[in-house]
């Protein structure tokens, strides 16, 4: 097996392979774009339809939430062994064929006629997009050289949170014009196009790696993580402390850990863990985990502040949610741009130290604040988490050898996805726990889901929905603070520069 040593870059032309033509480079960037776009878009886009498709075929807002969940955890399963396949099969090839399953799924979604046939669909469609995510940074990463990856990657990062934090908006304007359908329409065309546009633009080079595929080892994690996350998402409405959320918390982790011992036995393991042994790729993504965290308590609280507290439209909440996507579609190339001069360090650490002072501030909010002056609040997150993308991505991408850049894309992809999980369950349910506290309400139970008035919860009062919600954005600062400090651990080289 190969080894990883402590600084192994990715090289342009390494491997025999020849370099990409400067405008060809270009075009390879722009089709990886548009599928990244679309598969965070839709990890997103379908919450604020949950509503009208429950309607739709009469079904429970539990039951329909499957929807969303559905898709995540199909992701969650299955990204590590997709960016191992894309290692051996070629990822450009298996980034097609995503582009083809995702568009067949989107259209299997549409036309749905019951909420599993929906759901189910959604698998085939997070099937597609596990393909997408997993080898996106990969051909960027083998695609640019060491003097433009991170600007590259830095438009990579910024499509990521332009998906991920515009789908409430872009799923309200389609559903409120065209129905809910129209948020798995829209991917059909685009999907189709750039299919074909891959099918000529993308590398169809085969590797040279030899080596079987670990198909137990893959089964092994695709059920330890599908089995965790099921039990954190149903944790609030099962009680934390319930037999069903322990106990497959225990299952789960006890089937990840005999995935673990088999990985660093064998030969050819799915999951290369040597690849952590990689300071710059360790404490990259852990950094990463907790930056997606934080800003996921962002995401699920603020819509609900601005529409509760502050009595603002949804047409409002979209344009103030705006603000931090559009800043970061700004900053993220520029970071990336410059981490490939300064290198990482700096803008890693202290764009998670402004979010994490972004948070202090948030909780200096009152119900009177116009939305302008929440704008303003949310532009911070746009700029740090700019800082830290694009440098961040670089950084964990460029310490890899080229052999396993498709995994580390897929970890990487994983990583995120996972920070998005937990950040919506510490959201959700550390805000439950101190709105009972703050109300009073020790008997309300825990079947109540949602930050306000879900399950027949009454809606509390702006004092009361504030105070909970502090508690949130204190901890997710904290999350950032340690992020920043998980960040200043990696290596800073002479000169701090980012080249291979």
């Amino acid at each position: 097996m190969e080894q990883v040593c402590e600084g192994s870059m990715i090289r342009e032309g390494s491997g025999g392979r020849a370099p990409v033509p400067r405008v060809h480079k270009w075009w390879v960037l722009a089709n990886v774009a548009v599928g990244t776009f679309m598969a965070t878009l839709d990890g997103s886009i379908a919450n604020v339809g949950l509503p009208t498709i429950s309607n739709t075929f009469h079904v429970r807002l539990a039951s329909v939430q499957w929807v969303i969940t559905a898709y995540l955890l199909t992701i969650c399963a299955l990204l590590p062994s997709m960016g191992k396949l894309s290692d051996q099969l070629g990822r450009g090839r298996l980034y097609n064929l995503g582009f083809a399953l995702f568009a067949a799924g989107s259209a299997l979604c549409a036309v749905s006629g019951s909420v599993e046939m929906l759901i189910g669909m959604r698998v085939v469609q997070a099937v597609g997009a596990s393909l997408l995510m997993a080898n996106s940074q990969g051909l960027v990463a083998t695609t640019f050289g060491s003097r433009e990856r991170g600007r590259a990657l830095g438009i990579i990062g910024t499509t990521v949170s332009l998906g991920t934090l515009s789908g409430p908006a872009i799923g309200g304007l389609l559903i409120e014009h065209f129905g809910w359908p129209a948020i798995f329409w829209v991917n059909v065309p685009i999907g189709v196009a750039a299919f074909f546009a891959g099918w000529r633009i993308l590398p169809k080079e085969r590797s040279r790696v030899t080596e079987p595929f670990d198909v137990p080892g893959a089964a092994m994690f695709a059920v330890g993580i599908t089995g965790l996350l099921y039990a954190v998402f149903g944790a609030e409405s099962r009680g934390w402390t319930s037999f069903p959320t322990v106990g497959g918390m225990v299952a789960a982790l006890l089937i990840l850990l005999f995935f673990y011992l088999r990985e660093v036995r064998i030969p050819h393991p799915m999951l290369d863990f040597s690849l952590y042994r990689i300071r710059m790729f360790s404490t990259g993504s852990a950094a990463a985990f907790l930056s997606f965290v934080s800003l996921f308590c962002v995401n699920v609280m603020m819509p609900f502040f601005i529409q509760t507290v502050m009595h603002q439209s949804p047409a409002v909440t979209g344009y103030v949610m705006a603000a931090n996507p559009v800043v970061m579609a700004v900053t993220a190339p520029l970071a990336g741009w410059l981490s490939d001069r300064i290198g990482p360090y700096v803008l890693t650490t202290g764009g998670l130290a402004l979010n994490a002072l972004g948070f202090v501030a948030l909780n200096q909010l009152t119900a009177e604040v116009s939305p302008w002056v929440v704008a303003v609040h949310l532009a911070v997150f746009g700029f740090g988490q700019g800082l830290f993308q694009s440098p961040n991505n670089s950084s964990i991408m460029g310490s890899v050898p080229r052999a396993k850049v498709g995994l580390a894309g897929g970890l990487n992809a994983l990583t995120r996805n996972l920070g998005m999980v937990f950040g919506i369950s510490l959201s959700v349910s550390l805000f439950t726990y101190r709105l009972r506290v703050l109300s009073g309400a020790t008997g309300a139970g825990p079947g109540a889901v949602g930050p306000v008035g879900a399950g027949g919860v009454a809606q509390p009062s702006p004092e009361v929905f504030m105070g909970a919600m502090h508690t949130v954005f204190w901890a997710a600062a904290m999350a950032c603070a340690l992020g920043a400090a998980v960040s200043s651990l990696r290596n800073r080289p002479r000169g701090d520069q980012g080249s291979a």
